[in-house]
């Protein structure tokens, strides 16, 4: 195929379709995900140490979604989040939940730890991490709200005892 081939072909629309790459998660996928591991818990007859765990995790990613956009667009943190939601919560909770309950809860797979240990660690570093990321975004706000009074002081000052000057004009 000669160059003048090719470019006919492109002209003509011969050449491969373009699959588009898949978007992103929306938030209600993020929370249709979540729904579908609290479903596995409660078939899978999971332990209440396990369900403590994955509620508290959902809850902190239930507060953190409509701060993601403070976070920034494509952050770090908020990929984080809804990966943890869409793709690290359920794998793990899975994949412990797959096993057979009474060999998971007593049998050592990596040294001493049973499926069940390794599982509550992993939720645990879960649960701080989406714990960091709402106090970042969270974080984002109480600057806002510093900025702005640093505005208002420097717009309208202070009294000497410290409080606002609200002294707008003199009496008449």
């Amino acid at each position: 195929m000669g160059l003048r081939d090719w470019w006919r072909s492109r002209r003509e629309g011969d050449d491969e379709a373009v699959t588009p790459s898949p978007q992103p998660p929306t938030e209600q996928d993020v929370l249709a995900s979540l729904n579908r591991v609290n479903a596995m818990l409660t078939e899978g007859n999971a332990p209440p140490v396990i369900t403590s765990r994955v509620v508290r995790i959902a809850r902190t990613i239930n507060d953190t979604l409509p701060r993601i956009r403070n976070l920034g667009l494509g952050s770090m943190e908020g990929y984080s989040v809804v990966a943890t939601a869409t793709t690290y919560l359920p794998e793990a909770v899975g994949a412990y939940l797959r096993l057979p309950r009474e060999w998971a809860d007593t049998r050592p797979i990596d040294g001493y730890k049973t499926s069940l240990m390794v599982l509550v660690e992993q939720l645990e570093l879960l649960a701080a991490t989406m714990d960091k990321i709402l106090d970042a975004a969270n974080r984002a706000d109480a600057q806002a709200l510093i900025a702005h009074g640093m505005f208002l002081d420097a717009k309208f000052g202070h009294t000497s005892d410290g409080g606002p000057d609200l002294q707008l004009g003199s009496p008449t």
